[in-house]
């Protein structure tokens, strides 16, 4: 009963073993070709984009080939393991439906660049920098620094706002004076700021008009072109210094008020 015991434990032990052992130097050898292929100089010419979700398809597909190796290893025939795969496919199917939808955005977003790594994007009520663009999803970091992972299905399906792809963009402001202000004097003092602020473009030129008749102010739009990359600072330099520029010409900034009339 030993001797039948052993023969049939140490085959099995023997291959649980050699499986262990090809499984923990397959992981490190996958790290290993991820590594090389990152710092390939080749690779380094290609687009950002492209390569995230290269090198995302690569690692699953190392891994996959991993885990056959390891399964030959064990001596599981592999047809039983593709009878038993084709008797599930309905289920597998369904239970990957949504992975395939991403998998599938995922090729969409490479293949039509709404964006590439590093745009700036609002896309599915999250807002942020694009880092990197997987097999099924996408990353985007937040101007607050939360990382957010977006499936690529959400993105493909809805409607992304790029802000990266013209290199300019247009800030705007909305200011609200007292009525009876002199509205040529309040938009030469803030077109006067805005020609001077090293930050927004002369070309498209700002704009300066009365835009609404509310029911306590006068209501100007302000709008200015800047850089991408400089578009918050211009911002909330417009918001502090049209503020300032209107004090300083002794243009008051109404509060909300209502007049009230006593019938006697």
């Amino acid at each position: 009963m030993w001797d039948k015991i052993v023969s049939v434990v140490v085959p099995i032990a023997g291959r649980l073993a050699l499986a262990a052992i090809v499984l923990i130097a397959g992981h490190f050898v996958i790290k290993g070709i991820k590594k090389l292929l990152n710092s390939n100089k080749a690779l380094l010419k290609v687009d950002a984009t492209i390569k995230s979700f290269l090198m995302s398809f690569v690692n699953a597909a190392l891994y996959v080939l991993l885990i056959i190796s390891v399964i030959a290893i064990l001596g599981i025939p592999m047809a039983s393991i593709v009878a038993v795969l084709a008797s599930a496919g309905l289920a597998i199917g369904l239970a990957l439906q949504g992975a395939l939808s991403n998998f599938a955005g995922g090729i969409m977003i490479i293949l039509f660049k709404p964006f590439n790594v590093g745009d700036y994007i609002s896309s599915s009520g999250n807002e942020g920098t694009v880092k990197g663009i997987s097999l099924f999803y996408t990353t985007v970091l937040t101007v607050d620094g939360k990382k957010i992972t977006i499936p690529n299905s959400a993105i493909t399906s809805g409607t992304v706002t790029n802000f990266t792809t013209e290199g300019i963009r247009r800030a705007d402001i909305k200011v609200n004076v007292a009525y009876g202000s002199d509205v040529e004097c309040v938009k030469s003092a803030i077109m006067e700021f805005l020609n001077n602020h090293p930050l927004a473009l002369k070309s498209p030129a700002p704009f300066v008009r009365l835009s609404d008749h509310l029911d306590s102010a006068l209501e100007f739009t302000i709008r200015a072109w800047c850089r991408q990359e400089n578009y918050w600072d211009l911002y909330f330099d417009m918001v502090e210094g049209v503020n300032r520029v209107l004090k300083e010409k002794n243009i008051e900034i109404p509060f909300p008020q209502l007049d009230v009339h006593l019938d006697k």
